[in-house]
Order: structure tokens, then C-alpha cells, then sequence
């Protein structure tokens, strides 16, 4: 009987130090993916320091005034250039009638109206 409580005891000290050898292996494993990810996180940060630095740049007021100079051919807008409001043309009437409900269904009821002018898209291609 005793002998049999040895073994039993030898084999639960043998198990639990296969635990403790996995645990502690497993331990390792995540601490070295966790210095992996660090590194990487660094990288990544300085990455994203760069770009924003070379945005920075890039984004420039002085910089963007300079390519339009050199790229665009803009003058000052001259006041003659402002009109007034009530100098505007009278907009244009309605194709479709106002109490209409359904524009799908009048574009297919009245096919001689735009259909530009009904669903605002594109005008078809010539």
C-alpha cells in the first residue's frame, strides 16, 4: 500500500513539473511575441512620424503658393468679376408639374422631357 502512495506521489511530482516546464516554455513564447509586437509598434510609430513630418512638408502654405504660381495661370479676381444677385438670369421652369408625386412614373408617362432634368444625372453619352 505504501508503495503504491510512493509511485502515485512520484508521478503527481512528475506531472506537475511537466506543468510547471510547459507554463513556464509557454511564458516565454509570449514574452518574446510581446517584444516582436514592441518592436514592431515601435516601427510604426516612427513610420507614422515620418509621413506626418513629410506631410508637414508637403502640406506647406508657402510650398503650395509656390506651385501655384509656377503650375497655374491665376490672376486676382478683379471686382469687375461680382455682379449682383438680381442681375442673375430668372431660373428655369420646372419640367415637371409640382403636384406630381412620382418622377419615375411621369419620366415614363412624358418620355419628351429630359431625363437629366428628372433623376439629376448625368446626361446620356453622345
Amino acid at each position: 500500500m505504501m508503495r503504491i502512495l510512493n509511485i502515485a506521489v512520484i508521478a503527481a511530482l512528475v506531472l506537475a513539473a511537466v506543468d510547471v516546464y510547459k507554463i513556464k516554455f509557454e511564458s516565454t513564447r509570449v514574452a518574446q511575441q510581446i517584444v516582436k509586437l514592441r518592436m514592431e509598434i515601435r516601427r510604426e510609430q516612427d513610420a507614422i512620424a515620418a509621413l506626418r513630418a513629410q506631410w508637414s512638408k508637403l502640406d506647406s502654405p508657402a510650398r503650395i503658393q509656390d506651385l501655384a504660381h509656377r503650375h497655374l495661370a491665376l490672376r486676382p479676381t478683379e471686382a469687375r468679376q461680382y455682379d449682383r444677385l438680381d442681375n442673375l438670369p430668372q431660373r428655369p421652369a420646372d419640367p415637371i408639374p409640382i403636384e406630381e408625386a412620382d418622377p419615375i412614373g411621369t419620366m415614363i408617362a412624358h418620355p419628351e422631357i429630359p431625363r437629366d432634368s428628372v433623376t439629376g444625372s448625368l446626361p446620356p453619352a453622345r
